[in-house]
């Protein structure tokens, strides 16, 4: 880019405070016409509060902002739109009963048309960008992979001069982010600026000219990715590197605990996928895998697993935990048995925004640690469940009262799931256990995972990460169209066989779902 050239966006100085946290301290960042530019850091850098100062929906206590040459003032997320500004945030901001059509003529207002007259657009533009949406599907009928993919239309379809991305490939396949980055490179050479937020270090690599590198709310360092390794960039966001690039023994599994035969499930919703035929094996000492492109009955899956869907009485056999049929049950029932689970989505799902990590512990941890006796809540016992998740998974909070809303998803996804450990469960399901964390988080997250394994229990992992999954599963299996793959020991696999798995390429009666444990 030329000197001369006046930035699209400068930031002077931007400095915001909360309440016993300094989110931003004199951040300085320039963005060229069509550049590509990183954010990286690690969970509770900053990141989030930045890009919102960018996008007007927080106002920044002392800085200054300049939009193409001109000091300006971001008063709200409208008049950041109107300067072609748009921004996909890492927790969606949808209306769960409105279409896609409906969620996305809201946010582009009433001159961009009616939802009706917006349908066409919609189609043409999500099937040239490799991301293709049904207008009439009502948003909480679709996987998170798929309302990803509303986010990242609905700023496609404005003017846009910035674009920024808070982990936009998060729950993306590697062939989807791949034709996401063929879109944003387009958008780019078309005199587009782009600021990506990622913690996906080989993306921004192979993606971004430029990146800021912000610790502790300032500014660390500045690079270009594609001169830097990825344990380079780690350095540069978290200080030390140690255990970022661990290899985990494969382990052989025991005794089954979890048995999935035969399980099908018809989904009354149109738009839904239907499970058929499932067949599926989890033993205490190991991890099973398994993967898929979002939309093929991941959330199907999980949900008659958890027992947020149960099935009658007279199927219940078609799930079986540690030899009992639980398919009829609870998801407090599955509990008491040992279950523990952690869902797709964080917040709302997995934690309840406005209360505090304390009582967000208490919802699902009461029965397995003796925070409730004779009907009292023992608020001691909550306190000190919450504090030892904070500090054994290096949670960045001011303390266990704080809303679980105020903390970075990453941060949050880390509570989550050390609730869920700590409890020592017998079988942990988890979904996406490492979406949109830091590089530094994700290896704490896997190093918890294994050493619950190693204690003996049993894991199911869903993610769309392949290479995630290839590091801690020792078995792998994949979902298409509501069906899944023979499950095989990862050490026999690959990506490219599990990729073909993925597509539907596989026969049931290939492989048997499980070989006998040595």
């Amino acid at each position: 880019m030329p000197e001369s050239q006046t930035a699209r966006l400068k930031l002077c100085g931007i400095t915001k405070q909360y309440p016993g946290c300094l989110a931003n301290d004199r951040i300085d960042l320039s963005i060229q016409p069509g550049e590509i530019h990183a954010l990286l850091g690690e969970n509770g850098a900053g990141k989030s509060t930045l890009m919102k100062i960018i996008y007007g929906v927080t106002q920044p206590d002392a800085g200054e902002i300049h939009w193409q040459g001109e000091r300006v003032t971001m008063r709200d997320p409208a008049q950041a739109r109107e300067r072609g500004i748009g921004m996909v945030f890492q927790h969606f901001s949808l209306f769960e009963t409105l279409s896609v059509a409906e969620n996305i003529a809201l946010a582009l207002g009433a001159k961009a048309g009616t939802p009706k007259q917006l349908e066409p657009k919609i189609r043409e533009v999500s099937q040239r960008y490799g991301m293709p949406l049904e207008p009439r599907r009502l948003v909480h009928s679709l996987s998170i992979g798929e309302r990803q993919r509303v986010e990242i239309i609905r700023c496609l379809m404005q003017d846009i001069r910035l674009l920024i991305l808070d982990e936009p490939t998060s729950v993306l396949t590697p062939q989807e982010a791949d034709e996401l980055f063929v879109t944003l490179r387009r958008l780019a050479a078309e005199g587009c600026s782009i600021l990506f937020i990622s913690h996906k270090l080989n993306e921004v690599r192979a993606l971004c000219q430029s990146a800021t590198v912000l610790r502790a709310g300032r500014v660390s360092g500045e690079c270009v990715p594609a001169d830097c390794s990825d344990l380079e960039l780690a350095r540069l966001m978290v200080g030390d590197a140690e255990g970022l690039e661990a290899e985990y023994p494969k382990s052989e599994g025991r005794s089954p605990f979890l048995r999935v035969e035969r399980l099908s499930w018809h989904n009354a919703d149109p738009f839904g996928v239907s499970l058929e035929e499932v067949d599926l094996e989890v033993r205490a000492g190991e991890i099973v895998g398994i993967a898929g492109v979002a939309g093929n009955g991941q959330d199907e899956l999980l949900a008659l697993l958890s027992g947020e869907q149960r099935l009658p009485a007279a199927q219940a056999m078609h799930i079986r935990f540690l030899g009992d049929d639980v398919a009829h049950l609870r998801p407090d029932a599955r509990r008491r048995h040992g279950m523990a689970f952690v869902p797709a989505e964080r917040l709302g799902h997995g934690a309840v925004p406005s209360m505090s990590l304390a009582d967000n512990g208490l919802l699902t941890a009461y029965q397995q640690t003796g925070m409730v006796e004779q009907g009292m809540i023992r608020r001691g016992k909550v306190r000190a469940f919450a504090e030892q998740v904070i500090q054994r998974f290096a949670v960045k909070t001011p303390d266990a009262q704080a809303p679980a809303a105020s903390l970075s998803g990453g941060n949050l996804q880390k509570f989550i799931l050390g609730r869920e450990i700590l409890q020592q469960p017998k079988l942990l399901i988890a979904a996406h256990p490492t979406w949109g964390v830091d590089v530094g988080a994700a290896a704490a997250i896997h190093r918890a995972l294994i050493e619950l394994r190693d204690a003996g229990a049993a894991i199911l992992v869903i993610s769309e990460d392949l290479e995630e999954l290839f590091q801690i599963s020792d078995r792998i299996a994949a979902l298409s169209d509501g069906r899944l793959s023979p499950q095989r020991a990862t050490a026999s696999t690959c990506p490219v066989e599990v990729g073909r798995w993925m597509a539907g390429q596989f026969d049931t009666s290939d492989t048997p779902v499980s070989t006998p444990a040595a």
